[in-house]
């Protein structure tokens, strides 16, 4: 029995990324998805990378700003250990991480309330979906921009091998404060997985 498949009450994002029930739920995100963020929107002063894993998305943030602070729940080796975003009082100019799915509806709420100019995270595209959710987010603080990949993301444990294809859209969910509040809805353009082929 597949004790994922029905993790309060949503399936599952794909065949290859595995709930754990323990917590960490730690699939690095490919370079080539962050670059795609970081070429299409500015972020200005520092940015908090709050669930940094092993530092494979903030060593990307790095080259858009030289203000970046790195932390996570669990320690990886990098950033600051024992960091729980979801109850932390921190605050920063922008917040950018890719959330354990099982937490990102409490990662966009604590956003929303910490990030001081832009909030952006790494989701399913499928997010967008839910009577709950339109409720209690999209219908409160819509994001300002959602940038849906034209290529797919494949996620990997730490260390696994790479084969085989992602099964699940992901977009980028940006929340500016500077912004309008109408959401736009925009594409990125197909080629920076070619661009990076050493992070997928």
């Amino acid at each position: 029995m597949d004790g994922t498949y029905n993790l309060n009450g949503g399936f599952k994002p794909t065949l290859k990324r595995f709930a754990d029930l323990d917590g960490p739920d730690f699939y690095p995100t490919p370079a080539w998805a962050t670059h795609a963020l970081i070429d299409n929107e500015a972020f200005t002063g520092e940015v908090w990378e709050s669930a940094c894993g092993n530092g494979a998305m903030s060593k990307v943030l790095e080259k858009a700003s030289p203000l970046v602070t790195s932390s996570d729940l669990y320690d990886r080796g990098f950033g600051d250990s024992g960091v729980d975003f979801l109850n932390s009082n921190r605050r920063a100019e922008n917040i950018v991480t890719n959330p354990p799915f099982n937490s990102a509806e409490g990662f966009v709420r604590a956003g929303l309330e910490r990030a001081e100019k832009k909030f952006a995270l790494l989701l399913r595209l499928a997010f967008l979906e839910g009577a709950r959710r339109q409720r209690t987010i999209f219908s409160v603080s819509p994001p300002s921009r959602v940038w849906v990949f034209s290529e797919r993301i494949t996620f990997y444990p730490l260390n696994a091998e790479r084969k085989g294809s992602g099964t699940t859209a992901y977009a980028w969910f940006v929340w500016d404060k500077d912004a309008p509040s109408a959401t736009e809805l925009l594409w990125f353009k197909p080629g920076y997985k070619a661009a990076y082929p050493e992070s997928d």
